[in-house]
């Protein structure tokens, strides 16, 4: 059994369910039967399936009409639809009405199989996602945040614990890796979240802005200042601020904020009245600043003032796990947002991705993502779009990097694909077509191709 996978099986044909049957159960699934359209959604109804496979021309009910009924009963089960009679129309009509794929009798069972475990793992991820968004948030709002890796588990567990303190937080990672949307579930999930949240990236301002941004200045205070302006923190007051890249601030500056960390105070820039304010500090760094301190960079009193609680977020190389689910969840955000139609990965692309060293960590992930779904004219994104895709990104892990030839065509890089494919398996045309996630129809129609073309 296949972690007891059922697949419902809807054909009119005795001799072909049966046959599919045989098959079915071959590859380790569960399979159950209906001889009609009736039936299926009858099936439906009584209990759940993880996925249905079924013919369009039936006696008393269509499959186009039971994939319309079982769509309402239940939306997530994914179904294939079946047909002797292809046709365009047909095709689109069955995937407008919520059909997960559309295949042509006399199946191609290299296309079924490929077909069924997409449809199965698009399923498989999507209620994850869902399990870990109810889970986590009966706790607090996830804001998008996706991991099942024990590091991931346990950083969102803190989380959830200290939003509802008023420690000062110090959260450090490398860049991309998500330390702005873990201040925004500390916030939002406080007794401040009604409040003014405000954010500041240190690294972005000079001195003399920084501190004018932060505590405001005085009308004439310096050339410009043609009026009093309140800074950052009397605009958090009641609520939270985020300091992003907090080691960035010069030394003048970081007496400043150790200063209104003590007193809770602060002074408009050119001005004398002292200003009581009620702001959580919640600071971030992509540095290391334990060795910031050891290099007299960073003042060590601020840093234990601004420590009061450590969280770091893990780099994506270190929760490879999580891949798969940011992957899936950024792939139906994108697709939504672009009103694309794309399905989800072929098994090649998603194992480049979970190799991949991600430099860039979850940032660089959602960008590829997203770049993959707005360039990719296919239902499903291949491992050599977002080859293309993430050419020119480093890899600091050096785990097999994704990369083409500079400015090669798209159409190039698929044929080298293929060709080294081939030569990997020695010459094994079904192997290589397995290891491509595409049919040796499929293969065979592409290198017919690239012998007629010389």
């Amino acid at each position: 059994m296949k972690a007891n996978q059922t697949i419902l099986v809807v054909d009119d044909d005795l001799a072909h369910r049966t046959m599919l049957k045989k098959l079915l159960g071959g590859w380790g699934y569960d399979v159950n039967e209906a001889d009609d359209g009736s039936s299926a959604i009858d099936s439906v109804n009584q209990r759940a399936f993880d996925l249905i496979l079924m013919d369009v021309r039936m006696l008393k009910v269509s499959g186009i009409e039971a994939l319309e009924q079982i769509k309402i009963i239940n939306p997530a089960i994914p179904v294939i639809i079946m047909t002797a009679y292809a046709s365009v129309e047909t095709a689109v009509d069955t995937l407008k009405k919520g059909a997960y794929d559309y295949l042509t009798k006399p199946l191609d069972f290299d296309e079924l199989q490929i077909a069924i475990n997409r449809a199965t793992e698009h399923n498989r991820l999507k209620k994850e996602i869902e399990y870990l968004k109810e889970r986590l948030g009966q706790k607090f709002d996830t804001q998008n945040m996706i991991g099942r890796s024990p590091l991931m588990v346990k950083l969102l567990e803190t989380v959830a614990q200290v939003a509802a303190t008023e420690a000062t937080v110090l959260i450090t990672g490398k860049s991309g890796t998500g330390k702005e949307m873990i201040a925004n579930a500390i916030h939002y999930n406080s007794q401040r979240k009604d409040s003014p949240f405000i954010k500041i990236n240190c690294a972005a301002l000079t001195e003399s802005l920084l501190e004018s941004e932060l505590f405001g200045h005085e009308k004439g205070s310096f050339t410009g200042a043609d009026k009093r302006r309140e800074g950052k923190f009397r605009q958090a007051d009641g609520g939270s601020i985020f300091l992003d890249e907090v080691s960035e601030m010069s030394a003048a500056m970081q007496v400043k904020l150790l200063r209104v960390l003590q007193e809770r105070e602060i002074t408009r820039v050119g001005g004398a009245e002292v200003i009581a304010i009620n702001v959580r500090v919640i600071a971030a760094s992509n540095k290391d600043l334990k060795k910031e301190m050891e290099q007299k960079r960073f003042r060590e009193d601020l840093f234990y003032r601004l420590n009061v609680v450590a969280l770091n977020v893990p780099a994506l190389l270190n929760r490879r796990e999580d891949i798969p689910l940011l992957a899936q969840h950024f792939l139906e955000m994108f697709v939504a947002k672009n009103k694309k139609d794309i399905k989800g990965f072929t098994p090649q692309s998603m194992e480049k991705m979970v190799k991949y060293g991600w430099p860039g960590n979850v940032r660089e992930l959602m960008n590829a993502v997203e770049r993959a779904v707005v360039l990719s004219r296919a239902e499903y994104i291949d491992a050599d779009e977002l080859a293309m895709l993430m050419a020119d990104s480093p890899n600091a892990s050096g785990i097999d990097q994704l990369s083409a030839p500079e400015n090669m065509p798209l159409d190039e890089v698929e044929k080298r694909s293929i060709l080294e494919a081939i030569n990997s398996c020695s010459g094994n045309k079904s192997e290589a077509a397995r290891r491509l996630g595409i049919t040796r129809k499929t293969l065979r129609k592409k290198l017919d191709k690239y012998e007629s073309a010389g």
